[in-house]
C-alpha cells in the first residue's frame, strides 16, 4: 500500500493529506500485511516449483487479496487503482526476488506477465 496509507493508519499523515486516512483504515492495512507476509512465506518454500505450483500460491494471494477488498469490516474501503497495481507488482517482485522467472512463466501460459493474477482477481 502507498507509504502515506500507512502514515494515516499511524495517524501521522501531514494535515492537506488528511483525507486518505478515510480510505485506508489499520483494519486494511493489517489484514493486506497479513495475506502479504503468508504469500512470502509460502513463495520461499517454493523449490523448484513447477508452473502450477506457482500458480497456486499466487491464486491463494489474490484470492485472500479478494476477501479483503470485498469485506465490510473495512467500512466501504478497499484497493484503489493504484493500490491494484502496486499489489501486482509485488507479487511480480516477491516471485522474482525468489528466483521465479515471470516473464518465462508467463509465457509459457500464453499470458502477459501483467496478467499472472487476473484468472483470480476481482479487484
Amino acid at each position: 500500500m502507498a507509504e502515506t496509507a500507512r502514515e494515516a493508519a499511524a495517524g501521522t499523515l501531514v494535515p492537506e493529506c488528511a483525507d486518505v486516512a478515510d480510505l485506508y483504515p489499520e483494519s486494511l492495512l493489517r489484514a493486506t500485511d497479513a495475506v502479504l507476509e503468508v504469500f512470502e512465506i509460502e513463495v520461499r518454500a517454493l523449490r523448484e516449483p513447477s508452473d502450477e505450483a506457482v500458480f497456486g500460491v499466487v491464486e491463494r494471494v489474490v484470492l485472500a487479496l479478494n476477501s479483503i477488498d470485498g469485506d465490510s469490516r473495512h467500512g466501504g474501503a478497499g484497493f484503489c487503482t493504484e493500490e491494484r497495481e502496486q499489489l501486482c507488482e509485488h507479487i511480480d517482485r516477491i516471485l522474482g526476488e525468489h528466483g521465479v522467472d515471470v516473464a518465462a512463466l508467463a509465457a509459457r501460459q500464453g499470458i502477459d506477465r501483467s496478467a499472472i493474477t487476473d484468472r483470480w482477481r476481482d479487484w
